[in-house]
């Protein structure tokens, strides 16, 4: 799963976003992706494997630029 947040567009911020990855209190790998304004903007679910974590990422990277948004509060 993964959660978007709102974020706030910087005018003339030139440092791209970025994906870290990091386990989280339980030992779980997660990964959350931070806008150019270091704000995360986007979290993903635990995984127990940093592979499977690394895939994750991929997957969000090869996805999103083509993901549909579908407005469910409609």
């Amino acid at each position: 799963m993964l959660i978007m947040r709102q974020h706030r567009i910087l005018v003339g911020v030139c440092m791209p976003a970025k994906f870290e990855i990091y386990k989280d209190a339980s030992g779980q790998f997660r990964f959350r992706l931070r806008a150019a304004n270091n704000e995360i903007i986007a979290t993903g679910e635990a995984y127990t494997t940093k592979a499977s974590c690394e895939n994750g990422v991929a997957s969000v990277k090869k996805n999103a630029p083509e993901a549909e948004v579908k407005d469910l509060t409609v």
